[in-house]
């Protein structure tokens, strides 16, 4: 069993994977908002997918999210059947799951123990086994949620054609239209694959691409551009504005992060 609380400062669409043979279960702190493979979660879901499969999560500002990695073997020993459904099942069937929010609560608050665990009278072993108790609770209440988007490998193509264009090191689209040729749909097409992957409209997932890239390229220490050359690469040609957007994102002004990256 892997027992872990991940904090997100920004907001993230992530690709993920767990080891083969285990089950991954995800909690969100305090119910925020978020999505798994482009689906959102109401907030009593909590979030499952079965080890060895890529699946995308996308995530807000300031997030926290308790996870739980279970292997196969513990958990057929701890639910019998009732866990081969979650580990062979349709993980697109599978990934939200409605439990009661006593359970939830529960399980968030043995997770918070096990990870906070300080001094030598904390029975690990003892708050391991209460903590099978509270998965096979899961286990035992869980109830799929079955709604599904209409073609949504195709709205994570199209997501992906964008990605992958911005990727390259292309010249930064900064229309819609131009956005519409790179996907190959219409703009509705582009709007609503945005907003149901990523829960962001098109534009705004290239500004962040952009300010993403700029980032990366004053934290290469080898780079002797100016801010303002790397700046205007990517689009940026308002350099007050750009300097706010990037604040605005990241916490600190671009002259701080290429500072630090070429103080050497």
């Amino acid at each position: 069993m892997q027992v872990f609380k991940e904090y997100t400062s920004q907001a993230l669409d992530q690709q993920c994977h767990v080891w083969p043979d285990s089950l991954w279960i995800g909690i969100p702190a305090e119910r925020q908002p978020c999505r798994i493979n482009g689906y959102a979660l109401e907030k009593g879901d909590i979030m499952c997918q079965p080890g060895g499969q890529d699946f995308a999560l996308t995530t807000p500002d300031t997030f926290a999210i308790h996870c739980l990695v279970l292997r196969r073997d513990w958990l057929l020993e701890v639910a019998g059947e009732s866990a081969l459904t979650l580990l062979e099942g349709d993980p697109q069937h599978m990934m939200r799951l409605g439990v009661t929010q006593g359970t939830r609560r529960g399980v968030t608050f043995l997770m918070d123990r096990l990870i906070k665990r300080q001094g030598p009278g904390f029975e690990v072993q003892v708050h391991q086994g209460i903590l099978s108790l509270a998965v096979a609770a899961i286990l035992e209440e869980w109830t799929p949620l079955t709604d599904r988007y209409p073609s949504y490998h195709h709205r994570r193509q199209v997501v992906e054609r964008v990605r992958e264009h911005m990727n390259r090191g292309e010249p930064a689209p900064v229309s819609i239209e131009s956005l519409c040729r790179i996907a190959h749909v219409s703009q509705r097409t582009l709007h609503n694959s945005f907003t149901s992957i990523l829960g962001l409209s098109p534009m705004q997932f290239i500004r962040f691409n952009r300010l993403n890239q700029v980032r990366r390229r004053l934290c290469d220490p080898l780079s002797t551009s100016t801010i303002g050359q790397i700046a205007s690469d990517w689009g940026f040609y308002h350099l007050g504005q750009f300097a706010r957007d990037y604040r605005r994102l990241f916490g600190e002004s671009p002259s701080s992060t290429q500072a630090r990256y070429r103080a050497g």
